[in-house]
């Protein structure tokens, strides 16, 4: 049998070319062209093989009027992980495509084991694709987790036409592709790993999917940057892109939503690693609070939001003397609204720190992104500058203009309910959030609305 045609297609304007050149002869940008297969007659009349298995599998149901489809709720099967479950919106979704990506060694491979084992053991036929790891391995790796008897299918396989053939037999619910940099096709010539191989057999993956009612996960590998590695269009195609974060010296791993179209996305699913895997973590807000048996100064306890969860964080802030050229540095928190923050302190609230190094620090190596952390990172430089505690059972949170202005923070009540849940006994919160009448969730909690940074310092200078 002849080896397809291959030809080489322009990322930016299309055009094709019979062989590789460093400039596009359409549009003249440099490094753009992809290799791809050449559509033969055959493939255009949908007869070549993986075309007519895939048109057999969901054969067009032509064109409709989008007020005569019937709009149905999509079912989900929990994995046994409830933060996996979380993360993905309540469950795995019937021809779903997920796509997971993190550092070696952060847990990956160990959580999709432990998911799938589970999935198995309620009655789910399930299929392990393993491209990096030998059958023996896994075997190795379920043991490990105490994962007896498990009768997950296992295949050592990397060529794409032989997987989608014992997907075609085996008929599972749930297929795991571990990794998708490891697959390859023979249409292709290209090395696996390349751009053409992972767009190609992702393709073809998330078609089968799409045609089977298979939900299937690719495991996909990160850059030194922490981005998921090969072409962005690749996490276009898949209908859930999850990271999986953590330091590898720590026993706590997040698992965060960048992408999910059954579900809410920036949500968050914590786990620790112990001996027996992962177990997932009810309450993560232990995790991100001190360990101080007094109020130390320089801390102070956020109340933010991860998703549909709230979380308390403790940030913590050093402000030291500086040298000729202060140092303004933060861990979890974005370094620039860092300074932005210390501008608006100044300003607006008359607390100078031009002369002083500034490290501001989110306890737990939790990443904050919302603007809602502002009002507690100034609180916790105050308080280190000043040498004063905040008092007890103290939480905050709030956006900071530059005007000086608290700016009110999305899901407001939700926080302080979670505050008051957990014991805290004062909070500092934007008066736009201030809760309108009584509420026994709130009860316990004396809360304090302001609207101006140097009222909120001068409020918490009396309550010390």
């Amino acid at each position: 049998m002849p080896a397809p045609k291959t030809s080489y297609i322009c990322n930016d304007c299309g055009a094709a070319s019979v062989r590789w050149l460093g400039k596009c002869p359409g549009c003249g940008a440099w490094n753009t062209l992809v290799e791809t297969v050449a559509e033969s007659a055959a493939s255009a009349g949908g007869k070549n093989r993986l075309g007519a298995a895939f048109a057999a599998l969901a054969p067009s149901a032509g064109v409709r009027a989008l007020a005569e489809i019937e709009a149905v709720d999509v079912a989900r099967t929990p994995t046994g992980q409830q933060e996996l479950d979380r993360v993905l919106g309540g469950g795995m979704v019937a021809g779903a495509v997920v796509l997971l990506g993190g550092d070696p060694g952060i847990g990956k491979s160990t959580l999709l084991l432990q998911a799938v084992d589970a999935l198995q053991r309620a009655a789910l036929p399930t299929l392990y694709v393993t491209g990096e790891e030998s059958g023996a391995q896994v075997a190795l790796r379920a043991k490990r987790l105490g994962l007896t008897g498990s009768r997950v299918a296992v295949l050592a396989e990397i060529q794409l036409e032989k997987i989608l053939a014992t997907l075609a037999a085996q008929q599972p619910a749930v297929a795991v592709i571990d990794s998708i940099q490891t697959v390859y096709s023979d249409q292709l010539t290209s090395a696996p790993g390349s751009v053409a191989q992972v767009r190609e057999c992702a393709a073809h993956l998330t078609r089968w999917a799409k045609a089977s009612g298979c939900a299937v996960v690719l495991v996909g590998h990160v850059t030194k940057d922490g981005q998921l590695a090969g072409p962005r269009v690749l996490e276009h195609m898949v209908d859930t892109v999850l990271y999986f974060e953590g330091d590898t010296h720590s026993s706590f791993r997040l698992i965060r939503a960048i992408k999910n179209r059954f579900g809410a996305v920036n949500e968050i699913g914590v786990f620790a690693m112990t001996e027996r895997g992962l177990k997932g973590v009810s309450n993560p807000s232990a995790i991100f609070l001190s360990q101080h048996a007094q109020p130390v100064p320089g801390s102070c306890v956020l109340v933010t939001l991860e998703g549909t969860r709230p979380m308390l964080v403790e940030i913590q802030a050093l402000v030291d003397t500086g040298g000729a050229s202060p140092r303004r540095l933060s861990v979890g928190l974005e370094r620039d609204r860092l300074a932005m923050l210390l501008a608006v302190l100044h300003q607006h609230a008359g607390v100078a720190t031009g002369d002083q190094d500034v490290f501001v620090n989110a306890v737990g190596g939790v990443r904050i992104s919302e603007p809602a952390a502002d009002l507690a990172a100034l609180l916790a430089i105050t308080s280190s500058l000043r040498g004063k505690a905040l008092s007890k059972g103290f939480v905050a949170f709030g956006e900071v203009g530059l005007a000086g202005e608290i700016r009110p923070a999305p899901r407001g009540q939700e926080r302080l309910k979670e505050a008051a849940k957990l014991g805290f006994a004062l909070a500092l919160v934007p008066k736009a959030n201030a809760p309108k009448k009584n509420d026994p969730a709130f009860e316990g909690l004396t809360i304090h609305p302001v609207s101006r940074v140097d009222e909120a310092i001068s409020l918490v200078r009396g309550l010390e």
